[in-house]
């Protein structure tokens, strides 16, 4: 990796059974891949199963030192990145918990980076997103204006909940628009990061 390349990662924000997370978190990854200086990862919280938040203080105030060898992990993965992409869905107006306890179980790690949202769901996912760049403004994140919204994601399942071909087609537009503008931010609040 060389110093002027970005890294991005893509957050798949739900771990239930039979989720839509995986398919637009793949090609989201996939088409951030595409863009020139930005290298992407997938970041699945299934991998990282943290315990519900009950440290003795807030995240800010422990510094890194959690109690949970996972939550150590977690930390230092967040801490790696450049820029962050949520895809989540909207579950009863809100975003899923196990999203929100992995938001919370990090602090400083997310701090003074942009953040970008792909969601689905009720209005399509655009109440999440809403809750979502709150709760970014309070960890320092910036949050982006752009994103990329699905509305009747169950339309384009085959019948063996298999994405069809070309689904997500009509949304690289948009998807190119919203990268764009991750990728501004990223750059200059990476530069304003290494001025300090």
């Amino acid at each position: 990796m060389t110093e002027n390349k970005l890294t991005f990662q893509v957050i798949l924000g739900s771990t239930r059974r039979g989720r839509f997370s995986d398919k637009p978190g793949k090609w989201i990854l996939e088409e951030a891949q595409k863009k020139e200086g930005v290298e992407a990862e997938l970041v699945d919280l299934r991998d990282y199963p943290l315990p519900f938040f009950d440290e003795p203080m807030g995240p800010a105030g422990l510094q890194g030192k959690y109690s949970s060898d996972i939550a150590v992990q977690w930390a230092k993965k967040i801490a790696e990145a450049d820029a962050y992409i949520i895809a989540a869905p909207e579950y009863n107006h809100g975003y899923p918990a196990v999203l929100k306890n992995a938001l919370d179980y990090a602090y400083n790690e997310w701090n003074n980076k942009p953040v970008g949202f792909v969601s689905w769901g009720g209005v399509a996912g655009a109440r999440a997103v809403e809750q979502l760049r709150e709760v970014a403004i309070e960890l320092q994140m910036a949050p982006i204006r752009n994103a990329v919204h699905i509305p009747s994601f169950w339309a384009l399942l085959d019948e063996k909940e298999n994405l069809k071909e070309g689904a997500l087609d009509p949304f690289k537009d948009t998807a190119g628009k919203f990268l764009d503008q991750l990728i501004w931010w990223a750059k200059a609040l990476k530069n304003a990061r290494e001025m300090k």
